[in-house]
């Protein structure tokens, strides 16, 4: 792993990881999951493999877990959004030039004129938590 990519995650895991779990999702990085008697809400972290961005992943699931159609059962507490078909990608979107860019990665790799470009990225995800939590209330189920 690189440095930057793993201050990344340290940010990542002090100031966004403790908000997923005051709202009830454990795991451990890049994997979280919050398991209700309706259903289990999925949250993954995926990185670039070129280094400098990552991505959001969320699914739901069945309480009772999940079986893949090769016949292999993963239990709740095992399960990410990986391993599921329906998942949704949270979406960054950016300002430039008075246009809104849509874009599936979070980068950490632009230059910042002032403050932490890993704060500043964990400030991006916050703001779409709310979002996935509209898709873990009424999105699709695996």
């Amino acid at each position: 792993m690189n440095s930057s990519r793993d201050e990344m995650i340290k940010s990542l895991k002090d100031i966004v990881i403790p908000k997923l779990k005051e709202v009830g999702f454990k795991g451990s990085f890049p994997h979280y999951r919050r398991i209700t008697a309706e259903k289990i809400n999925l949250l993954t972290f995926q990185f670039d493999k070129w280094g400098g961005g990552f991505v959001i992943e969320i699914s739901n699931s069945n309480p009772e877990g999940y079986e893949t159609h090769w016949g292999e059962f993963i239990k709740p507490e095992n399960l990410t959004a990986h391993n599921l078909n329906k998942r949704k990608r949270i979406q960054n979107v950016m300002k430039n030039n008075d246009e809104s860019l849509t874009e599936d990665w979070f980068r950490y790799d632009k230059k910042v004129l002032f403050g932490n470009i890993y704060k500043k990225v964990c400030k991006q995800v916050l703001k779409k938590i709310p979002i996935a939590e509209e898709y873990w209330s009424n999105g699709e189920m695996n």
